[in-house]
């Protein structure tokens, strides 16, 4: 069996023995084999991302005060990403513990992830003018 070339030093002789090519594909494969946990296991995934969305929610609630948090997460320019984003949330975890549903978990995996980056972007000044209106010149189909 491969094995990854940052386990060099606790695998033993048999690993230093394998080429730097070798190691390297070993280490792109064991990466592709657990970046694939979203299609084969979408409920394990979805539990954590969207725990460590609530963490780093927390994380930033430590850091900058827990009122002032709400407070910017209440701001009329982003009270609707936030309630998108924190629904997406609850919808994640919902179809991850209770429904058990792959497919339904997958489809709120990614809505949670789009609602993650409209809510991040309404802290850039203009910066979801921007992305819309390069969405909407890229989608656009009148030639």
């Amino acid at each position: 069996m491969l094995r990854c070339r940052f386990d060099l030093y606790t695998l033993g002789e048999e690993s230093r023995a394998m080429s730097t090519t070798l190691q390297n594909w070993a280490f792109l494969r064991k990466k592709v084999k657990k970046s694939m946990l979203v299609f084969f296991n979408p409920i394990k995934f979805g539990l954590t991302f969207t725990l460590g969305n609530l963490l780093s929610i927390g994380s930033t609630g430590f850091l900058i005060g827990p009122k002032r948090q709400v407070t910017m997460m209440l701001d009329p320019v982003r009270i609707y990403a936030t309630a998108i984003y924190l629904a997406s949330m609850i919808i994640a975890l919902f179809c991850a513990l209770y429904v058990h549903n792959r497919l339904l978990t997958l489809l709120a995996i990614i809505l949670e992830f789009g609602a993650l980056i409209w809510y991040s972007l309404s802290y850039i000044p203009f910066a979801r003018s921007m992305v819309s209106k390069v969405m909407v010149s890229c989608l656009d189909t009148d030639f």
